[in-house]
């Protein structure tokens, strides 16, 4: 899930201009049971911080709609029940990040 949103991520970012330095990811996954006992992946929180340089650093509500954007595109999270929540951080070179 991670990979295939950070794709998407890069690919939509790319698109709309912005030069991503770096990207990391260390997503979360919890373990629970499901309605008849099986134990499944019942929720996913992605953690991507990503980082630019100051002077071509999105709003954090651009940031906010890329990874929207990569979360609707994303087919591996469009194929699962898993809840899938996506905390970004955006970390601007040059700015005590």
């Amino acid at each position: 899930l991670s990979s295939c949103h950070m794709l998407w991520f890069l690919d939509f970012a790319c698109r709309a201009g912005w030069r991503v330095d770096s990207y990391t990811d260390a997503a979360v996954g919890t373990m629970a049971k499901d309605a008849q006992g099986r134990l499944v992946v019942a929720h996913v929180q992605l953690r991507p911080v990503t980082r630019f340089d100051a002077a071509h650093a999105p709003s954090t509500e651009v940031l906010a709609d890329l990874h929207h954007q990569a979360h609707a595109a994303c087919f591996l999270a469009n194929s699962v029940k898993t809840q899938i929540d996506c905390a970004p951080v955006l970390e601007v070179e040059g700015e005590g990040a």
